[in-house]
C-alpha cells in the first residue's frame, strides 16, 4: 500500500510543479523514448539474468506493492502455532511428530494455520530441521550451523533480484541520454524544417533524459530498496523459527523455546509477554 502511495506522491509532485510552471503535458508524453529507454532496460535484465532470478525479480515487484505479511499479528499467530506443536512432541514425543513433517498438508496441526502451511519455502525449512532431531545423531550445535547455512544460501538467493533491480535503475540514466542522442540525431535531419518542428524534437530529446532520471531515483532504485526491506523482514522471520526449534531441541520447555523465539522479533513488530500469553492460551488479544 505505501509503495503505491510512494508512487502517486511522486508523479503528483512532478506532474504538479510542472504544470504550476504552465507546462504543456502534451510535450511530456513521448511513447518513442518510452520504447527506447523501457525496452533497452527490459533488454539487459534478459542479458543480465538466467531465467529463475527474472521470474523472481517480477514476483519481488508484485511482493512490494501488496506490503509486507509480517505484521505482528502474524508473529502472534506463528508463536501460538509454535507453542502448539512443541506441547504436542512433548507430550506425545518427537518420533509421533515425524508423520506430520512428512505430510503437513494432511496435519492436524499445520491445518489450523493455512497461511503458515502455504508458504512453501518456510515450511520445508522447519520440517526439514526438527526431522533432523527427529532422526537422532545431531547435535544442538550442528543444527544451528544447518540452518545457519540453509539462511545464508537464502540469503544470497534473495539479494540477486535485488541487485539485479539495482543494476537496471544505475542504467536509467544512461539509457535516457542514449534516448536523447537519438532525439538530437532526428533533430539534426530536420534542421531546415519550421521552427516549431525543429522546437518539438529538441523536446521530445530532452524528455529522454528526463525519463531517464525519473524512472531511476523516483522508481526503481525505491522499489529496489523495498525489495531488499522485504527480504529482511522474511529473513527476520527464518530467525525468529530458527530461535524457537533451537530453543527446543536444547531441551527448553515449550513456554521457554517461544519466549526465545518471541524475544527475537524487531522490537517494532514484537508482541508483549502478556500479549503472547493471551494469543497461546486462546484468550482474546490484549
Amino acid at each position: 500500500m505505501f509503495v503505491i502511495i510512494g508512487i502517486l506522491v511522486v508523479l503528483g509532485s512532478i506532474i504538479g510543479g510542472y504544470l504550476l510552471e504552465h507546462g504543456n503535458l502534451i510535450v511530456l508524453l513521448q511513447p518513442a523514448e518510452l520504447v527506447i529507454i523501457g525496452g533497452a532496460a527490459l533488454g539487459t535484465v534478459f542479458i543480465a539474468n538466467p531465467i529463475h532470478i527474472v521470474i523472481k525479480l517480477i514476483k519481488g515487484l508484485v511482493g512490494t506493492l501488496k506490503g509486507s505479511p509480517y505484521t505482528k499479528a502474524f508473529y502472534l499467530d506463528n508463536l501460538k502455532m509454535l507453542n502448539e506443536i512443541f506441547l504436542y512432541a512433548r507430550k506425545n514425543g518427537m518420533a509421533k511428530l515425524e508423520s506430520d513433517l512428512d505430510e503437513p498438508a494432511k496435519s492436524q496441526l499445520f491445518s489450523k494455520y493455512p497461511k503458515f502451511l502455504n508458504d512453501h519455502h518456510v515450511l520445508d525449512f522447519f520440517c526439514d530441521t526438527v526431522r533432523m532431531s527427529i532422526s537422532g545423531g545431531v547435535t544442538p550445535l550442528e543444527m544451528d550451523q544447518l540452518m545457519e547455512l540453509d539462511l545464508e544460501v537464502q540469503h544470497h538467493e534473495h539479494g540477486e533480484p535485488v541487485a539485479s533491480l539495482t543494476t537496471v535503475a544505475d542504467s536509467l540514466p544512461g539509457l535516457g541520454i542514449v534516448a536523447a542522442v537519438l532525439g538530437v540525431v532526428i533533430t539534426m535531419g530536420a534542421l531546415g524544417g519550421p521552427p516549431e518542428e525543429i522546437g518539438h524534437k529538441v523536446a521530445a530529446a530532452l524528455v529522454g533524459t528526463f525519463l531517464g532520471i525519473l524512472l531511476c531515483y523516483g522508481f526503481f532504485a525505491p522499489l529496489a530498496s523495498a525489495m531488499s526491506k522485504r527480504n529482511q523482514a522474511e529473513h527476520e522471520f527464518m530467525q525468529f523459527l530458527r530461535q524457537a526449534v533451537l530453543a527446543f531441541v536444547k531441551g527448553q520447555a515449550p513456554s521457554l523455546a517461544i519466549e526465545f523465539a518471541r524475544r527475537s522479533i524487531p522490537t517494532y513488530l514484537r508482541p508483549s509477554f502478556k500479549e503472547m500469553e493471551a494469543a497461546v492460551k486462546g484468550a482474546p488479544k490484549a
